[in-house]
């Protein structure tokens, strides 16, 4: 489980450690650095970039974060790989897949993921960890079981073909059972932890 911590302060997340959370997700560069260099001597706290990462930014989360969830262009793999020091472990990343296809979110195109995949399998600072998808809220409950499935059915063909793939981040406060069925194995959870207002 990862605790999605963006807008949350540092004695709310030191609250959540104290618990025995560790996996924190961040949006938001600024903020998010301020926090790792507040708990930088937690040696235990495995920081997650989850939010839209823009080219001029890839530098500061190759840096300091040891995953990047919402790699969806080959451009961002490529200053990833570029930035990440040869002095640290490879980041790991996950490939942000638009599963519903809506304008308003960001990921790539199902059907062109496959192709993201193998370059980033090449890159020496990078590790390939699986897909993150966010299904649209709005769809009926018939609708979105479909685009679990679909997600599903991707990550699969994925890990068949990447021994590395080992991980579906799917789900939040609010489809936690639905991306459970579909064999997701990372959550995002921020409102149902930080008590997030909708």
């Amino acid at each position: 489980m990862v605790a999605v911590s963006k807008k949350q302060d540092i004695i709310q997340i030191k609250k959540a450690i104290a618990l025995g959370q560790y996996q924190f997700g961040e949006n938001y560069i600024q903020e998010s650095v301020e926090k790792i260099h507040q708990l930088k001597d937690n040696k235990k706290i495995v920081w997650h970039f989850i939010g839209k990462l823009q080219s001029n930014k890839t530098k500061i989360v190759a840096e300091n974060f040891s995953w990047c969830q919402s790699i969806d262009r080959k451009k961002i793999a490529v200053l990833l790989n570029k930035y990440r020091s040869h002095n640290m472990p490879p980041i790991n990343v996950l490939i942000q897949i638009n599963i519903s296809n809506e304008c308003t979110k960001n990921g790539i195109n199902s059907a062109d993921c496959y192709s993201l995949a193998q370059m980033i399998s090449l890159m020496p600072n990078l590790k390939l960890r699986g897909i993150m998808a966010l299904p649209s809220k709005k769809k009926n409950i018939i609708d979105k079981k479909i685009d679990y499935t679909k997600i599903s059915i991707i990550f699969h063909k994925l890990q068949k073909k990447y021994s590395s793939i080992d991980t579906l981040s799917l789900g939040t406060s609010f489809d936690i059972e639905e991306s459970l069925i579909a064999n997701s194995n990372m959550i995002r959870i921020g409102h149902a932890i930080f008590n997030h207002k909708k």
